[in-house]
Formats: C-alpha cells, sequence, structure tokens
C-alpha cells in the first residue's frame, strides 16, 4: 500500500475537514482511504457502482432542465420582410439566444385596416405560441397548458376574436389545484 502520511485540511474526495493521507495520487480522509483502497483490490465494483452514479447524475441534469430558464432582457436578432398573397408587407422579427430562435414577432404597416385587425389578432396568438415552443425546443422551458393560455389571452385584441374563443374554451382544461 502507497500510503503517504500528510495533513491537510480537506480531503479530496468528500471534502471532509480531518487529517488526511496520500492514497491513489488524492489526499484523502480515511473513509475515503477505505473506499479508495477497496475498489483498488476490487476494481469490477467501479463497473457495478458507476450506473447508479450515472443515474444519480442524469436525474439532476433532468432536475436542472424542469426549471425554466430567464430569458436575457436583450436578445439579438434578425427581421425579415415580407409580402403575402394580397400583397401586403409584414416585418417577423427572429429573437435568438446562441444563435436559435426563441421568440418570433409579426407586424405590418397597414394594422389600422379593420379587416387586418382580426388577422394580426390570430397572427399575434400563431406566433405567440410558436415562440413558447421554440424556447421548449431549444431553452428546455417546460411548456404547459397555463403557459399556452397565459399567451393566448394576451394575443385577443377584442371580446369574441379568435384568441378569446380559444381561451375560454382552453381554460376549462385547467385542473384546479
Amino acid at each position: 500500500m502507497d500510503v503517504e502520511k500528510m495533513s491537510l485540511p480537506c480531503c479530496q474526495l468528500c471534502g471532509a475537514e480531518e487529517q488526511t493521507v496520500r492514497e491513489a495520487g488524492f489526499q484523502v480522509c480515511s473513509s475515503c482511504c477505505t473506499v479508495v483502497e477497496t475498489l483498488k483490490k476490487h476494481p469490477s465494483l467501479i463497473d457495478k457502482i458507476l450506473p447508479y452514479i450515472q443515474d444519480e447524475q442524469s436525474n439532476q441534469a433532468a432536475l436542472k432542465k424542469k426549471t425554466d430558464p430567464e430569458l436575457p432582457e436583450v436578445l439579438d436578432g434578425k427581421r425579415y420582410r415580407a409580402i403575402d398573397r394580397d400583397q401586403n408587407t409584414w416585418y417577423l422579427s427572429v429573437s435568438e439566444v446562441e444563435g436559435q430562435p426563441v421568440e418570433i414577432f409579426a407586424s405590418t404597416a397597414f394594422d389600422r385596416d379593420h379587416e387586418l385587425q382580426s388577422r394580426i389578432s390570430n397572427l399575434t396568438t400563431i406566433t405567440r405560441l410558436i415562440s413558447l415552443i421554440l424556447r421548449h425546443i431549444f431553452l428546455n422551458e417546460k411548456l404547459t397548458l397555463e403557459k399556452c393560455l397565459k399567451q393566448i389571452q394576451r394575443s385577443s385584441r377584442n371580446k369574441n376574436d379568435l384568441p378569446d374563443m380559444l381561451y375560454r374554451v382552453l381554460s376549462r382544461y385547467v385542473k384546479i389545484r
């Protein structure tokens, strides 16, 4: 056994603040020294332990993914101009995080036109829901019915427009908690 006694403030494996010894290239406490010696004598134990460690790491990563990331206050973005079949000019703005799309917005210079108001309301609904999906795909933001309803409600411009009707129908499916 190549154990060399030294006193360091803490174990390099578990962090315990006690007397340590040099074992397998680490300064370890007596408990960790026993583990290291056992693993040296029975290396096949590593193969048995490793799946449990990896499962735990996967679980921790999954927990991190479940929490919704905060979007920065300022995002990079690109703006595109498109013309629809009625020759209306539309501006599509795509916000990005690390080059990935996370939000999309659409607007037109004709938003005072009454006929376009309902189209804009529907378009706002579509872009808000697509933005939710993009954040789910690229930022692992959790997608819930409540979040969808919030975006649908925010896109409504008038009572009984399509977003308002969608909101009222779908909100019946929210489970009371």
